[in-house]
């Protein structure tokens, strides 16, 4: 059976590693159930199905088609850290000695190691990564911080910042549904580009 390209008028471009690597067309019921998903990763193929206002197998096959295209990378639940303990969030802005690739690729690789590290950021500026960090208490997060984040090679500097509340945590992107809303942003993204 041949694979149902994704189709419409709005296209997105996949990047991986920084290479963009082609372009996918999405069309209303495509971004209809990436917008569904999102929501609610755990919702049936048949309710999906209902809200995409298109059949079950169908609506199957494109969001097979969408995990093809690198569109959907993974289902995943969200838990509660204090629940499970974990009282503390820290932002650790880290300055490295030396920018050469090889060194930021190997402390990007070192973070993949530290359970405590959830989120790893390269940024521009004058700080290099961007840390989200979670630990049971203060004390915690000082030891990781004191024999691990600092012992670190190429480290030069580190600067906390803890987070008193999360006031918004949404995951992903914003999803324009309907075809206006899209084709306003494209808009007014080709209107910057050529001003």
């Amino acid at each position: 059976m041949p694979r149902r390209a994704l189709s419409a008028e709005a296209s997105v471009r996949i990047h991986v590693g920084g290479w963009c690597m082609r372009r996918v067309k999405l069309d209303k019921i495509d971004r209809q159930i990436l917008h569904d998903l999102q929501e609610d990763g755990r919702m049936t193929n048949v309710e999906l199905a209902r809200r995409a206002g298109i059949s079950a197998p169908p609506c199957l096959r494109r969001v097979r088609a969408l995990e093809e295209a690198g569109l959907l990378r993974g289902f995943h639940a969200e838990v509660n850290p204090e629940a499970l303990g974990f009282g503390v969030t820290v932002f650790a802005l880290v300055g490295l000695q030396s920018q050469a690739e090889p060194d930021l690729t190997a402390f990007e690789q070192l973070t993949l190691e530290w359970e405590e590290v959830r989120e790893t950021h390269m940024l521009a500026g004058e700080t290099d990564f961007l840390l989200k960090i979670v630990a049971v208490d203060w004390d915690s997060y000082q030891k990781f911080l004191t024999t691990r984040l600092t012992a670190a090679p190429n480290v030069a500097h580190v600067r906390s910042a803890l987070a008193i509340r999360t006031a918004k945590q949404l995951p992903g992107v914003p999803i324009g549904v309907d075809e206006k809303s899209r084709a306003d942003r494209v808009q007014r993204k080709a209107t910057l580009t050529t001003s």
